[in-house]
């Protein structure tokens, strides 16, 4: 799992997230989210990558959960 800064314009690519959201309901963002995600999935193809990636954005969102090696 590569974790180190990747995308060449963090910015622009931020800015056009939030711009697909605006105008969009709770549940129309949470559904392009999952959509959003089962495209970039796709797009990696590699289900080990694939479930490293899960589980560290579960340990990301849980405040109790320590990061040590």
């Amino acid at each position: 799992m590569i974790t180190e800064p990747r995308i060449p314009d963090p910015d622009g690519f931020y800015a056009a997230l939030l711009a697909a959201h605006e105008g969009r309901t709770e549940a129309q963002s949470a559904d392009l989210n999952a959509r959003l995600v089962l495209l970039l999935a796709n797009q990696c193809a590699d289900q080990d990558v694939l479930l490293a990636c899960i589980r560290a954005a579960a340990a990301e969102e849980d405040p109790t959960t320590t990061n040590t090696p």
